[in-house]
C-alpha cells in the first residue's frame, strides 16, 4: 500500500506502463518457452532477445500479424528454385560480369547501336576516357635521367624548368619544342581539347559533362604522378599549387582555342603561339601554320565519328592525322618567293592582335 502522496503521483502515470529494459530482462529470461508458443499460436521458438521484450505486452493477434509480416519481408527460397538460384548468382557478382562483357563488346563492335547504353555508362566511360587521356599524354612524352637526378645535374632552361630526354615524338623533333613538363602539358591539353570539342556534339548534355570531367580528371592524375616520378616533387603543397596553375591554364586554353575556331586561323595561330610556344619571339611560323592545319584536319576527322566510335577508339585519329605530315601540307599550299610566305603573314597578323 502506498501513501497518499505516492498514490496521487501514481494516478498520473499511464494505466499500462512499459517497464524498463532492466526490468524486462528477468521477465524474458524467466518466461517458459511453452508460454510464448501458446500465446503466439506458432511452433516452439526461443524467447526473444531483450530488445524485443516490448512485443510481449501486445495482444496475441498483433504478435501473429507481426510474425507474418516478417516472414513476407524475408522469404526463404528453396534449394530447388531456379529463380532463387539466379537471384543469388546475380548478387554474387553477376552484375559486375555483365558490365564487363558489355564494355568489351562496345570496344570490339563500336558501331552496334544496341550497346550504346553500355558505352555511355559511368563504368565504361571511365575506362574509355582513361585510355583517351593516356593517348593524349603519349604525344610529347619525355623522361628524366635517374643518373642526372641522383647527381643533381639535370639540365634546365632559361626560366629554370627541367629539361628531360625526348621520347621521340614529332612535337620535340619537328616542332622545335623542348622536352619539358610544360611542353608535355600543353601538347596533352591540345589533344584533349580536340576530344572535348567533339564531345560537345553529344546530344545528352549529362553524358558530355561526364566524359569531359573524367577525361580532365585522368589528365591531372597523370600530371601529379609525373611531378612525383619524373621531377621528384615530394611536397604535396607544392604539387597542389602547380596543379591549380595548370587548371587555370586549361580553362584559358579552352577559351583561346574556341575563339580561334570561330574567328579564323589567324586568331587560332595566335592562341597556339601563346600557349604552346609561350609567345616565343623566335617561333618558326611554318611550324605554327602546320599546327593550325593539323587542328583543323583532326576536327574534320572527329566529325565523321559517331558517339560510340569516339569513346571506343577516338585516339586513333591522332595516328591517322599525324601532326608532322602537316608541314608538307603547308609547304605545298604556300605560294610566293618562299615556302613560308603565306604562313608568316597569317602568324604575323595573329601576333599583332
Amino acid at each position: 500500500m502506498a501513501c497518499r502522496s505516492c498514490s496521487s503521483s501514481l494516478g498520473r502515470l499511464p494505466r499500462r506502463p512499459v517497464p524498463s529494459l532492466r526490468q524486462q530482462q528477468p521477465f524474458v529470461e524467466s518466461t517458459p518457452r511453452s508460454v510464448v508458443s501458446a500465446s503466439t499460436s506458432s511452433p516452439a521458438r526461443p524467447p526473444p532477445p531483450p530488445s524485443c521484450a516490448r512485443g510481449l505486452h501486445t495482444t496475441p493477434a498483433a504478435r501473429h500479424l507481426q510474425q507474418q509480416q516478417q516472414q513476407q519481408r524475408r522469404p526463404k527460397a528453396s534449394s530447388g528454385d531456379p529463380a532463387a538460384a539466379a537471384t543469388k548468382e546475380e548478387g554474387a557478382g553477376g552484375l559486375a560480369q555483365r558490365l564487363a562483357s558489355k564494355f568489351a563488346s562496345a570496344v570490339r563492335r563500336p558501331g552496334d547501336e544496341s550497346i550504346k547504353s553500355a558505352v555511355v555508362g559511368s563504368y565504361a566511360s571511365y575506362k574509355a576516357t582513361e585510355r583517351l587521356a593516356a593517348a593524349c599524354a603519349r604525344q610529347a612524352d619525355y623522361s628524366i635521367s635517374a643518373a642526372d637526378r641522383k647527381a643533381e645535374t639535370v639540365p634546365t632552361a632559361a626560366d629554370g624548368e627541367e629539361i628531360g630526354v625526348s621520347g621521340g615524338g614529332v612535337w620535340h623533333k619537328d616542332f622545335d619544342l623542348p622536352p619539358t613538363f610544360s611542353t608535355w602539358a600543353q601538347v596533352s591539353m591540345l589533344h584533349m581539347y580536340l576530344l572535348v570539342v567533339r564531345m560537345r556534339c553529344v546530344d545528352d548534355r549529362d553524358v558530355h559533362a561526364r566524359w569531359q570531367s573524367q577525361l580532365v580528371d585522368h589528365f591531372f592524375a597523370a600530371a601529379e604522378e609525373r611531378m612525383v616520378v619524373a621531377h621528384a616533387m615530394a611536397s604535396g603543397g607544392v604539387r597542389q599549387r602547380f596543379l591549380r596553375d595548370l587548371f587555370v591554364q586549361w580553362r584559358g586554353l579552352l577559351l583561346a582555342y574556341d575563339e580561334g575556331l570561330v574567328r579564323g586561323d589567324a586568331v587560332l595561330a595566335s592562341a597556339v603561339w601563346r600557349n604552346l610556344y609561350k609567345a616565343r619571339a623566335d617561333v618558326d611560323v611554318r611550324a605554327l601554320a602546320a599546327v593550325v592545319s593539323w587542328i583543323r584536319a583532326c576536327l574534320v576527322r572527329f566529325e565523321r565519328m559517331d558517339d560510340v566510335e569516339l569513346l571506343a577508339g577516338g585516339e586513333r585519329v591522332f595516328a591517322e592525322v599525324p601532326a608532322g605530315a602537316e608541314l608538307a601540307t603547308v609547304d605545298r599550299l604556300a605560294t610566293g618567293p618562299s615556302a613560308a610566305a603565306v604562313p608568316e603573314s597569317a602568324a604575323g597578323a595573329a601576333v599583332k592582335k
